[in-house]
């Protein structure tokens, strides 16, 4: 099959826009067998034409998103494609289906960030053929939101590269720590967007409360937010006296090295997450990981497996409780790294998404 990938407008691929990455993993697994056109947008000092093997990444103006999607629309024209999936862009979507009515289109979405309660959306959605949901979760609050389109809505969840993504043995992570000048301290990290929903001011709070019990107790936060934000989060952690390091932006094909270093990872969300892909980035890195129990991260998180999901994420004590639970038990935490490990070689890997993926556009396909 040939197979085209519509990214969204706003971050180029390959990127370390979580849709991005994505949508670039799994077309790679992909093109083992099929041919696919990424259409991205255009960003200084990268080819707009760029062809490797089966996979070709066209790039093209960004300028607004009226702009982009005229000029996806304009390179398509007269093309043939035997499966084309947008991602994230229902609108977008929905041009494109007018464009090629003859051409399954499946919208693949990662949020409900852009499917808001409207006609319009709700028209959008009526086009598509498919629509690929990264939860059960997602796909419930489509369904109750959208409750006609119910039986187009599929599962597809989302994977890690496994081969990047990996444990390191117990003296290669010392000593790799000790390079990095961090000894034996116990690290936590969150990694993600430094925004308000995202449950780092509360992050902040557990790791105090972790301190009490595990003083050598050290956090790390990777990406990029709000400069004003940050500065009072760090304002916040230095008056209490809390080891908390910004790094800022990571870019995602160095960031497995981070999840290296560290002994627990935490996902504090304080809003619903749709799927949570830093869980089985940290799950892959051999990792155990403590987390909101809300939205598609209990797809992920087994609690007392790999992990433990908090109920009562709103509060910090919840997470600490965990966090210590982790941290003055070895041999648990070893269990919960090694589970996790295993759950995301054997559930999670871009090939198992790649193919459920494929399953389901060659069924429809058929019909």
């Amino acid at each position: 099959m040939h197979i085209l990938m519509i990214a969204p407008e706003q971050v180029p691929i390959p990127g370390s826009g979580s849709v991005e990455i994505c949508m670039l993993a799994i077309a790679k697994e992909l093109v083992k067998q099929h041919k696919v056109t990424i259409i991205s947008r255009q960003y200084k000092g990268c080819k707009n034409i760029v062809s490797l093997d089966n996979l070709t990444i066209i790039r093209v103006p960004a300028i607004s998103s009226n702009k982009y999607i005229t000029a996806v629309l304009h390179y398509i024209k007269g093309k043939h494609y035997d499966f084309i999936q947008v991602d994230n862009r229902p609108i977008y979507m929905a041009k494109v289906k007018k464009a090629k009515p003859k051409t399954p289109v499946a919208l693949f979405l990662h949020s409900m960030t852009f499917v808001p309660r409207t006609l319009e959306i709700a028209s959008c959605l009526h086009k598509a053929d498919l629509i690929i949901a990264n939860s059960s979760s997602l796909k419930n609050n489509l369904a109750r939101i959208f409750p006609n389109q119910n039986h187009k809505i599929h599962i597809v969840h989302l994977g890690v590269d496994v081969s990047r993504f990996k444990p390191l043995t117990n003296t290669q992570k010392n000593a790799y720590r000790s390079k990095q000048q961090l000894g034996s301290s116990f690290l936590l990290l969150f990694s993600g967007r430094v925004v308000p929903r995202k449950g780092v001011a509360e992050l902040i709070e557990a790791t105090r409360l972790v301190r009490t019990q595990i003083p050598d107790t050290k956090l790390i936060i990777v990406g990029a937010g709000n400069t004003t934000y940050i500065r009072k989060l760090n304002s916040i952690a230095k008056k209490r006296n809390i080891p908390v390091y910004f790094t800022g932006l990571v870019s995602h094909k160095s960031i497995h090295n981070i999840y290296r270093l560290v002994d627990c990872f935490i996902c504090p969300s304080q809003k619903h997450e749709a799927f949570g892909l830093v869980n089985i980035e940290a799950m892959a890195s051999g990792i155990p990981v403590v987390a909101s129990d809300i939205g598609g991260i209990k797809e992920i998180i087994k609690h007392g497996q790999n992990g433990y999901l908090v109920k009562d994420y709103k509060n910090p004590q919840s997470f600490a409780h965990y966090i210590i639970k982790i941290g003055q038990n070895k041999l648990l935490a070893d269990n919960m790294a090694q589970q996790g490990r295993l759950m995301a070689v054997n559930q999670f890997s871009w090939s198992h998404t790649a193919a459920r993926l494929m399953a389901i556009y060659k069924k429809s396909s058929r019909e």
